[in-house]
């Protein structure tokens, strides 16, 4: 139970934030603990305040280096990382003081390479979203925790929420794409979760996701938030054609991500999302007769599929309609 724990938390403008998220991994009751604040190139005070803390506790280490995005960043501190395991925190969160015990604990009790649990989003107005707290633990033997994360249906794709035996990084600098600004979590924990033999999830949420004006949940939409999520899909169909159950996974959600990418609302954005709206056409037109005729997409999915390949407009105007009357247009707002 006395092994190191490294918890890297990337840092980019947040000096609003950064003390309250190290204040609450201080507190961990678990603390054989190293912290790498790995500054991303701040412009604020961010730095200043990660100098303070780590003049204040000998357990932070500070290292600074340009901007080069969060999965440049989290890749210098697992190279810095002298822990048994290894954790992320991002730097405007939280974690309750017995998130890393517990973790360890069951890292420690099931023999698992990865540790993890569930975790909340906290919105600025007070509204709690979990995922999922149902308390109850899961066994992950082999492939079947790859195979969980793919699916997505109860482990999420972030990085926060878990703890690595630190073999588990070894080569990791070789695989990831930096270029990668979103979803690069879902990309890195694939190599992570591939390489593990046991993996444990305990549906508890003792880490808080806070939602704000500018993380990358609420920020406007960009070039990397509208390609990025399937590029790293398009990695993974790559990397899994060696097994076909991860493989079929991954297709399915190939073809909901372009069924979402094929009918999106140009809006004020035209310039930015007409181009890529197009092309996600073009290939989901090329994948149809697969989806249609294979078994990796249920029926439903072949329906979306044909629908917003045939015809799309219609499609993305009731997609929107649905939207606006159940809220899901407003899930991440935070005004």
């Amino acid at each position: 139970m006395n092994d190191k724990i490294s918890i890297i938390i990337p840092a980019f403008n947040i000096q609003d934030y950064l003390g309250n998220t190290l204040d609450s991994v201080l507190a961990q009751s678990y603390d054989n603990l190293e912290i790498i604040v790995v500054n991303d190139g701040s412009k604020d005070n961010t730095g200043s305040i990660l100098d303070d803390y780590a003049q204040k506790d000998s357990r932070i280490k500070a290292i600074y280096q340009e901007n080069s995005g969060v999965t440049s960043a989290r890749l210098c501190g697992i190279q810095a990382a002298s822990g048994a395991y290894i954790g992320f925190v991002d730097g405007d969160d939280f974690i309750e003081p017995q998130m890393y015990m517990r973790l360890m604990e069951n890292a420690k009790r099931f023999d698992a390479d990865i540790s993890h649990c569930g975790y909340q989003m906290v919105f600025p107005a007070g509204r709690i979203d979990y995922y999922y707290n149902t308390g109850r633990i899961v066994k992950q033997e082999g492939k079947q925790g790859c195979t969980d994360l793919l699916n997505g249906y109860f482990v999420e794709p972030g990085l926060v929420n878990k703890l690595y035996r630190r073999g588990l990084f070894f080569g990791l600098d070789n695989w990831m794409d930096k270029s990668i600004k979103i979803n690069e979590d879902l990309l890195m924990n694939f190599y992570l979760f591939r390489k593990a033999e046991k993996c444990v999830f305990e549906d508890v949420c003792p880490y808080h996701y806070v939602l704000r004006q500018g993380s990358a949940a609420t920020a406007h939409l960009n070039k990397h938030k509208l390609k990025d999520p399937l590029s790293v899909l398009h990695i993974l169909q790559k990397e899994t054609t060696d097994i076909p159950e991860w493989n079929q996974i991954v297709e399915r959600r190939v073809i909901y991500q372009l069924v979402n990418s094929a009918t999106i609302q140009p809006g004020e954005q035209r310039e930015l999302i007409v181009p890529f709206r197009r092309e996600a056409r073009r290939e989901l037109r090329q994948r149809l007769w697969g989806a249609l005729t294979g078994s990796s997409c249920e029926k439903k999915l072949k329906v979306m599929a044909f629908w917003a390949a045939v015809w799309p407009a219609s499609y993305g105007w009731v997609h929107s309609v649905y939207a606006k009357a159940t809220g899901l247009d407003k899930k991440y707002s935070v005004e």
